[in-house]
């Protein structure tokens, strides 16, 4: 893998980046764009492999602005839920090729930017009545194995959470004491599949500069960006990229 090239920097700096900002400030709902848009550069696990500490580096830096400002019951919840979709996506990953992978990222890709567009267009309600326990246990689980296969577990995560009604920071501070969590327990499985490489785990200490920019900037721009803006250019990625992947991956 040339993953030194200057190509890959042109991919990988804005991607970190924007994580960043995502799981910063924004409910890290987009922050998987960051693993679609390096796997047009890379191997899907190569990739995965690859934001996993970047994204734990994030989680770590972004916990101190939120501290105890989460919903602590739901985000339990979503994180009991989730540890048993960890396993489950782990178990998945045993069993698929890199195309096979390419065409689940961009179909979450895809999916997500669907599901968003039918929120907005009021053809599905996000924010309606409250989710049951049992719905946001189900909830947990997609989190977990989404973010496993894809660091895709923002929009189950906020399917629930929407659904509580809770403050801008209460939610943003939940999807951080979340993340951190299930993305610790990601490492585990990474790890014991061989994810984690030599050259991978070199590449996030000379991006890892990029991802603390982008969570200073997540927390800074929290109060003061409407999320619709950020938002827009996150859609956008994902659908070019999301369709890029499947083309990649059915060829």
């Amino acid at each position: 893998m040339a993953a030194f090239d200057a190509m890959f920097f042109v991919f990988a700096i804005p991607a970190v980046v924007f994580a960043g900002v995502s799981k910063g400030g924004f409910g890290s709902g987009a922050a998987f764009a960051s693993a679609s848009i390096l796997a047009l550069v890379m191997e899907p696990g190569a990739a995965l492999a690859l934001m996993l500490p970047l994204l734990m580096l994030i989680d770590a830096a972004t916990l101190k602005p939120y501290w105890r400002r989460w919903n602590l019951r739901a985000s339990l919840l979503l994180i009991g839920g989730g540890l048993p979709g960890v396993v489950l996506g782990a178990w998945l990953y045993t069993v698929v090729d890199g195309d096979a992978m390419r065409v689940l990222i961009g179909a979450v890709s895809i999916g997500f930017v669907l599901w968003q567009l039918r929120t907005r267009l009021g053809v599905t309600q996000a924010a309606g009545a409250t989710l049951s326990t049992g719905a946001g246990a189900m909830a947990g689980l997609a989190v977990g194995f989404t973010s496993f296969v894809s660091h895709a577990g923002g929009p189950p995560a906020a399917v629930y959470l929407l659904s509580l009604k809770l403050r801008k920071t209460e939610y943003q501070a939940s999807t951080v004491l979340i993340f951190w969590v299930i993305n610790i327990a990601k490492a585990v499985p990474y790890a014991g599949l061989g994810l984690f490489t030599r050259e991978t785990l070199m590449l996030d200490l000379m991006l890892a500069p990029f991802a603390l920019l982008g969570a200073w900037l997540g927390v800074r721009l929290h109060h003061s960006v409407p999320e619709r803006w950020f938002f827009a250019l996150a859609y956008v990625l994902l659908t070019v990229t999301g369709f890029k992947l499947i083309w990649d991956g059915l060829a």
